[in-house]
């Protein structure tokens, strides 16, 4: 494996701050707070008249008759929830839906890639497609044996066309791959990129620094988010580390701005989930400090996050895993600060 030199990421120093709301501009529930008993792990895509959202909702988590459903934003308004796949097998049995992932080629229908199965150690990857921009899908098929795609955050396409996934195992540690789907609808894989005898990290971000520089950021439990770097358009990588951010064993997700900056969305915690952050880097080492999405007594997480064309940042995370709430931010507006409380 390729080894790459990487600078811990720092947070410079100087006085804490007061979080800014400045450049936030709407945060709304998608459905009501009673429409289902649990809702989680939403995804997030632009289509050509508006955005689509997904998510998993159902009785309560691990349990076979949660499903995946969906909804529209048109005209600024969401629509009425729809279930689009359920865990049905043919054989009679049941599993739960799991991490749906929305993500739109440049040349391909929109695709909707979800887990199936009983538990994160045990499910396997699915992919549905959209010709019209997600009012009806494909027909679901499985992935092929190993290959789960993008676990839990979007796909990049890379410039010759393929979808570099950030993707994870749970069973036997937590353990980070990448797959790469070519063109040719060829799945490839690297070996895992970390000991998780040394570091257990899983769900993958990705940051494209330019054609041949990719940063990922991934969930960790060791209190504080993990990166690494490859310099070969991710075919190799360096030895996931720790950084300076902090995690509470919780998702994240990231983007690449339209202006190169670098945007993050996370808990600013090592133990908890009940402030929703944002965070803005021009290299992807040293971040400063965002606006605050939500806090107070309660549970937000698990972002997903784009911007779309007209420059505003979406983005959808879990309240209380009960229902998802979409926020929209302008970053031309923030206020940034040089440190974190």
């Amino acid at each position: 494996m390729l080894v790459v030199a990487v600078i811990p990421t720092a947070l410079p120093a100087g006085p804490a701050k007061e979080s800014s709301t400045a450049g936030v501009l709407k945060n709304q529930f998608i459905f009501s707070t009673n429409r289902f008993p649990a809702s989680h792990g939403s995804t997030l895509g632009e289509t050509k008249d508006g955005l689509l959202a997904a998510w998993f909702s159902g009785p309560q988590a691990r349990h076979p008759e949660v499903t995946l459903w969906i909804s529209s934003l048109r005209d600024n308004q969401w629509s009425l929830p729809r279930e689009v796949a359920d865990g049905k097998q043919t054989d009679g049995s049941r599993y739960q839906c799991w991490n749906p992932v929305l993500c739109q080629p440049t040349k391909e229908p929109l695709h909707l890639f979800y887990k199936v199965g009983p538990n994160p150690e045990g499910w396997w990857g699915m992919l549905m497609t959209s010709t019209n921009q997600g009012d009806t899908w494909s027909k679901p098929i499985r992935l092929p044996a190993g290959f789960i795609g993008p676990v839990r955050n979007k796909p990049v396409e890379l410039s010759d066309g393929t979808l570099l996934c950030g993707s994870s195992s749970e069973m036997n540690g937590w353990k980070i791959f990448m797959e790469r789907l070519t063109p040719r609808a060829q799945w490839e894989k690297t070996i895992a990129l970390n000991d998780p005898a040394k570091l257990e990290a899983i769900q993958p971000t990705i940051l494209v620094h330019d054609r041949q520089r990719i940063q990922i950021l991934c969930r960790t439990k060791h209190g504080r988010i993990a990166e690494a770097w490859s310099e070969n358009s991710g075919r190799n990588w360096s030895e996931p580390i720790t950084n300076a951010l902090p995690n509470p064993n919780s998702a994240i997700d990231a983007i690449r701005l339209q202006d190169g900056r670098f945007l993050l969305v996370y808990n600013h915690s090592a133990t908890e989930r009940n402030e929703l952050n944002l965070a803005v880097s021009n290299d992807g080492k040293i971040w400063l400090r965002g606006p605050v999405l939500e806090k107070g007594a309660g549970e937000f997480a698990y972002p997903a996050v784009i911007q779309t064309r007209d420059g505003l940042v979406h983005i959808t995370y879990s309240w209380n895993r009960r229902a998802i709430k979409h926020a929209v931010v302008d970053p031309r507006q923030f206020k940034l600060s040089s440190s974190f409380p």
